[in-house]
C-alpha cells in the first residue's frame, strides 16, 4: 500500500513570507492540511451547510457565483518556486473556501493548471471535493506522492440534493474515489459535516476497501447539531474503524495507510477508552 504522506513528519521547514495563494490553515481547517490553496473565488455547488461564505465574509448568493481569481496562475507560479526553494514536503490541499471540481471548472480548468503547475516545481497535492467524476479527467497528473479525498455526508440522492445541490451524487463520488484507489493514489474521506450518525458508520462500511485514511467530525453551524448524541456517534465510528483494521492517530500531519483521525470538534466527546 502507498504512503500517504509524501515525506515522514519532520521539522517544520522555513515558509516563505507573504504567500496570498498558498498558505497555512488556522483553526479548524489545519486538522485537514499544513498548507492549502484556493484556486477560484465561492463555490456554485451551493452547500446548505457551508461554513465558507461567512467566512470569506459573503453572502451565500455572491459566494454561489463563482468566478476566477484574477492573475491566479502567475501568482501561483511564482509562490510554488518560493515554496520548493525552501524544501517544501508536504502536500498543499485543494481547497478549503472552494472546490476544484466545481462547475465552473469545467470551462476555466484552472484545477488542471494549478496541478500541473505545483507538480512542475516539484510539489505535491491532495484534493478534497465532492465534483464526482469531474475530477476523473485530472487522473493522469495524480502521482502516488499525492491524495485524492471525497466529502462523503449522505447516500440518498434525494437527501445529497437537498443539502448538497450541485454537487455530484453520493454513487458518483464513490465511485470516483475507486478509480483513484485502482489507479494507486492515496485515498481519503472526509467525514463532515456528520449530517446523520447512521449513515456517516454505512458510508465506513462501505467504502473501507478503497480508502487508505478517514477524518472523522461533525456538524458545526447549523440547528440540527443539537439534535445528534456526539458521544454516542464518536464511539461507535472509533469501534467500528478499529473493527475493520484501522488504527486511530492523534497526529492529522503523521496519517499512514489504515488510519484515521477524529477531529478535536468530535474527539472531545470520545470516551477515555478512545482517547
Amino acid at each position: 500500500m502507498s504512503v500517504f504522506l509524501a515525506e515522514p513528519k519532520r521539522a517544520e521547514p522555513k515558509r516563505p513570507v507573504n504567500g496570498s495563494l498558498i498558505y497555512e490553515p488556522k483553526g479548524r481547517a489545519r486538522e485537514y492540511a499544513a498548507l492549502a490553496c484556493n484556486i477560484y473565488r465561492g463555490c456554485d455547488h451551493g452547500c446548505i451547510y457551508c461554513y465558507a461564505p461567512d467566512a470569506t465574509r459573503r453572502t451565500r448568493q455572491d459566494f454561489a457565483a463563482s468566478s476566477i481569481r484574477l492573475g491566479f496562475l502567475g501568482k501561483l507560479e511564482k509562490e510554488a518556486a518560493k515554496y520548493a526553494a525552501v524544501g517544501t514536503t508536504e502536500r498543499i490541499l485543494l481547497c478549503f473556501t472552494c472546490d476544484p471540481y466545481q462547475y465552473l471548472d469545467l470551462h476555466e480548468q484552472h484545477t488542471r493548471r494549478t496541478i500541473e503547475i505545483l507538480h512542475g516545481h516539484g510539489l505535491a497535492i491532495q484534493v478534497l471535493t465532492k465534483g464526482g467524476g469531474q475530477a476523473l479527467r485530472d487522473l493522469d497528473l495524480f502521482t502516488p506522492r499525492d491524495a485524492f479525498g471525497t466529502t462523503l455526508t449522505l447516500l440518498d440522492n434525494a437527501e445529497s440534493t437537498k443539502w448538497e445541490p450541485r454537487a455530484a451524487l453520493p454513487g458518483d463520488r464513490i465511485r470516483t474515489i475507486q478509480r483513484f484507489h485502482q489507479a494507486g493514489i492515496p485515498t481519503w474521506v472526509s467525514l463532515e459535516p456528520v449530517l446523520d450518525p447512521a449513515i456517516a458508520l454505512e458510508i465506513i462500511r462501505r467504502t473501507h476497501p478503497f480508502v487508505d485514511v478517514f477524518k472523522v467530525g461533525k456538524l458545526n453551524y447549523h440547528p440540527l447539531a443539537q439534535e445528534i448524541d456526539w458521544s454516542n456517534f464518536a464511539d461507535c465510528s472509533v469501534r467500528l474503524l478499529k473493527s475493520l483494521g484501522y488504527h486511530q492517530n492523534a497526529d492529522p500531519d503523521s496519517l499512514q495507510p489504515g488510519q484515521f483521525y477524529v477531529k478535536r470538534d468530535l474527539a472531545r466527546y470520545l470516551p477515555i477508552s478512545h482517547v
